[in-house]
């Protein structure tokens, strides 16, 4: 192709006056080609006329890469808003009076009991653009409807507290015990926290940045659903409502790629552009909305900027230079957030910034009109037309960006300041000046009080208020548990794994990939499992499963993978199963999160399976696990290569001995450490049960190894034991003249069986005890002793750990791959006390016998212990222990692992 001859024209724009007249001439003439294609084709023609044009010029190398980006202006123009629906005047009548319940709700709390928090400004800038929402678009789940998902911004939700109560759905009460949840009559938890409130909250938003990458995966599952036939395709959007500050944080942005690349339409994240953080602005030096616009646009998303109110419209229309454009492109932040408490005149000169043209603009406002021209997302028109082509799917996930104050119409003290987040009181004069300016129709005394104020029945308010959200299908936010319950499949569909392995070697995470694989074709819970895995397919000897189960793809496959020819090729498809995350371990667990509430949103019992490094769990993502429990997610997390000297080679930052110690401290999470294949089925099997049978708001936390060793068959009469934390493996019948009893668990449990062969060469009679659970044991222990406690008169209740050991004589010594702090939980319920070896200390990459010696958790420690045991019981003397140190190879001089 030729160049064009364009490209060969000379600089017109040099001192020549004639050719200077001529360039401007000629692009006048491209400006006026343009306008007529936009005024006889329409918007999107120009568009394409443009973007030709500048691929071509790209192509040239003639002008560089498309900048992202627009002006600092509304997305949708004023000529083409849709018509307001709704009665603006009595929607502001509503506003006013939950701003005042929301305001007096944190004034009341703290009148009551100083210092107990809340938050009213975040409320402030948000009232309108939450309105809106309400009145007009977030639907409830109906017959011919999915229902919307909805994730509050934390810091809002007295105002959505406050709403509940002129719906009736919260009484005066419980808006007295906000943030005072143990109170008679119940009380109103301080952020949206399902576990508090089953009833009431959807989801949990308390952590800043978590709703983002939980509304993204919510919205990506939503769609799995339907292309794998369990939901109908009827709808359904999934909403977040988040601040600017929040934005900062890394989840936010870090898996908004994932939304655009599966055409989450279905999404829409609203950003309370406020300007301000806690502490003062986000960008002060910059502009957020800007910024977030690039990123999101860069990402793929759709973006809708709410910046300015009606008011502006006129202004812009006669800025026809571009001049009031391009000095609102050029402030600051910072400087925006100064204007929202200077007088109409000081912004004047502010905005003008020396320039005549500006001046003479700006002089068709009084100071009155520029000190209270709104913006954007004060805007009942601005914001609906926004939402409604927010509502327009495209194939791309939407952000909406709205320009607010932080402290809307909370007077001087709090408007637009830095402190407006800390803001928690206001004296009594101001009290009543902010309800004058709300009018709330109560006596001076009560506005002074902050009582709160509720029209009557058939008011205007609430009749509009009920009308509206009925026929958005009802009132939001709402949760249930409306799933149906599943059959728990019997324990011999899984006798391959319960009748031990022969004389091969099998790893326990080999064992749970074959008991997923059968789960997957049962025929009572197969098509709900959901497994999910974080890019270590592989590493877990799951890649058997692609095949059988295939890889979620919405786009299917439309590639011949290169192991297409193998017994096991990598198989995408549009109705996968199978969830492969990437190298996205917050990713996944928020997967697992949209999977294990599934039954709340969605009326779906999926059952999720995420398998991943036992460390990058709790350490990496430990806030979305908590948010899990929040949530009341039901499911299995599975800690695969785990404990401190499995992962061998890896090294310290892979190498879990602390994960069961933190997922002790997640009130319903059942934890075990399982060291036998029939172990994980029983314990698997009874998950089920417990959690989709019986329906109880707990979830799973199962370490599995990757050693291999040959599995024994179910004992007679082990399941409860293995269910209740501890059961006897081994029980010697030599009848030495001391005894010993060794306590196992994961990954030690073979170093254990080690330990007990020899210790019966030095004549100590030694029973074998698997531990599948240190937590469980713990709980129970504190369960009855609390119950112990409050009951004085009665019969002291046992421990099922005091109960199974009570007639045992002997020491106990207890070895496990994980902190010797784990086994403690127990010590004291144990007779004559327990030795607790365990993997203190960080890491280290080497051979893992060289690792089990160096964290004093191999057999010959083992020994060591019990004998030293023996030893301190006066049973044996010190010479014997010395010899075994020596006979075994023991260091005693070595340095303290733990270190």
């Amino acid at each position: 192709m030729s160049a064009d001859p364009m490209l060969s024209l000379p600089n017109r724009k040099g001192s020549d006056p004639d050719l200077a007249d001529e360039w401007e001439t000629e692009r006048a003439e491209w400006v006026d080609s343009m306008a007529y294609v936009l005024q006889n084709d329409g918007a999107h023609s120009a568009r394409e006329v443009f973007e030709d044009l500048q691929a071509f010029l790209i192509r040239q190398r003639a002008a560089p890469a498309p900048r992202l980006g627009t002006p600092y202006r509304n997305s949708v123009a004023a000529a083409e808003q849709p018509q307001y629906p709704g009665d603006i005047d009595l929607e502001n009548r509503i506003e006013e009076i939950i701003r005042w319940n929301a305001m007096a709700m944190v004034l009341r709390a703290n009148d009551a009991e100083p210092g107990l928090g809340g938050h009213i400004a975040t409320y402030g800038s948000g009232a309108t653009l939450f309105e809106v929402a309400f009145n007009h678009f977030l639907r409830a789940k109906s017959g011919s409807y999915g229902g919307d998902i909805v994730y509050f911004q934390a810091h809002a939700s007295p105002g959505i507290y406050a709403r509940a109560y002129l719906e009736g759905r919260l009484n005066e009460r419980q808006l007295s015990n906000f943030r005072r949840e143990l109170q008679p009559g119940g009380g109103l938890s301080s952020y949206p926290h399902p576990h508090n409130m089953p009833d009431f909250w959807q989801a949990p938003t308390a952590s800043m940045g978590l709703s983002t990458v939980s509304a993204i995966y919510q919205a990506r599952f939503a769609r799995y659903l339907e292309n794998r036939g369990l939901k109908p395709k009827n709808g359904g959007k999934v909403w977040a409502f988040i601040g600017d500050g929040e934005a900062d944080e890394p989840e936010v942005l870090g898996t908004v790629g994932i939304a655009a690349r599966e055409q989450l339409d279905n999404l829409v994240l609203v950003v309370n552009c406020n300007l301000q953080r806690l502490d003062g602005p986000v960008r002060g030096n910059g502009k957020i909305i800007q910024e977030l616009e690039r990123q999101f646009l860069g990402a793929g998303w759709n973006v809708l900027k709410v910046i300015w109110g009606t008011p502006w419209d006129a202004l812009f229309a006669r800025d026809t230079d571009g001049v009031l454009q391009n000095r609102m492109d050029e402030v600051l932040d910072g400087e925006y957030q100064m204007y929202t408490v200077l007088g109409g005149d000081e912004q004047r000169e502010h905005w003008v910034n020396g320039n005549q043209q500006l001046r003479e603009l700006m002089n068709t406002l009084s100071d009155e009109q520029v000190r209270t021209i709104k913006r954007g997302g004060f805007d009942h028109l601005k914001l609906y037309a926004a939402y409604e082509r927010a509502m327009q799917a495209n194939g791309k996930p939407t952000v909406i960006l709205i320009k607010t104050v932080k402290g809307y119409k909370l007077g001087p003290s709090a408007e637009g300041r830095n402190t407006a987040h800390q803001k928690k009181d206001f004296s009594p004069e101001e009290r009543v000046e902010i309800a004058q300016r709300f009018s709330i129709p109560l006596p001076q005394e009560e506005l002074e009080a902050a009582q709160f104020y509720k029209p009557a029945d058939d008011s205007p308010e609430l009749e509009y208020l009920r009308k509206h959200r009925d026929a958005l299908g009802g009132f939001l936010p709402t949760r249930s548990a409306a799933a149906p319950k599943l059959k728990t499949p019997p324990l011999e569909r899984f006798s391959t794994l319960l009748n031990g392995s022969g004389e091969r070697k099998i790893s326990t995470t080999m064992a749970l990939v074959r008991m997923l694989a059968a789960l997957l074709r049962d025929p009572d819970v197969g098509e709900f499992v959901v497994p999910i895995v974080p890019d270590e397919a592989r590493t877990f000897g799951m890649d058997g499963l692609f095949k059988q189960a295939g890889i979620y793809s919405p786009a299917g496959q439309n590639y011949k993978p290169v192991d297409a020819d193998t017994m096991m090729p990598y198989r995408e498809s549009e109705e996968g199963q199978i969830l492969q995350e990437g190298i996205c371990e917050s990713g996944a667990l928020a997967s697992f999160l949209a999977a294990g509430t599934a039954y709340s949103h969605h009326a779906i019992p999926t059952i999720p399976f995420y398998i991943f490094y036992s460390i990058f769990g709790f350490q990496r993502v430990g806030d979305l696990i908590w948010a899990c429990g929040d949530s009341l997610a039901r499911g299995f997390l599975l800690g695969g290569t785990s404990g401190r000297t499995t992962l061998n080679g890896e090294g310290l930052q892979h190498q879990d001995g602390h994960s069961h110690v933190v997922a002790s401290t997640v009130p319903n999470l059942v934890s075990y450490d399982p060291a036998f294949a029939y172990e994980v089925v029983v314990i698997i099997r009874e998950g089920i049960r417990r959690m989709y049978a019986e329906q109880e708001d707990v979830f799973y936390y199962i370490t599995v190894t990757n050693e291999n060793a040959v599995m024994p068959a179910l004992p007679d009469g082990a399941q409860d034991g293995i269910l209740k934390g501890l059961y006897r493996v081994s029980h010697s019948t030599t009848g030495h003249a001391h005894k010993a009893h060794l306590l196992g668990s994961g990954a030690i449990m073979y170093e254990v069986l080690i330990a007990q062969e020899m210790l019966e060469e030095y004549g100590v009679s030694t029973d074998v005890w698997s531990v599948t659970s240190y937590n469980e044991l713990r709980r129970d222990i504190q369960a009855c002793e609390r119950w112990s406690r409050f009951h004085p008169t009665e019969k002291p209740r046992r421990p099922y750990v005091a109960e199974a050991l009570e007639n045992e004589e002997g020491v106990f010594v207890a070895a496990s791959d994980y902190m010797s702090l784990l086994p403690k939980g127990i010590s004291e319920w144990v007779p004559g006390g327990l030795v607790s070896l365990g993997t203190d200390g960080y890491g280290l990459s080497e051979a893992r016998g060289a690792l089990r010696d160096h964290f004093e958790v191999d057999a010959r420690h083992i020994v060591a212990a019990a004998l030293h045991r023996l030893f301190v019981t006066g049973e044996i003397p010190a010479q014997v222990v010395e010899q075994a140190y020596r006979d075994l190879k023991i260091d005693a001089s070595k340095s303290d692992p733990s270190k």
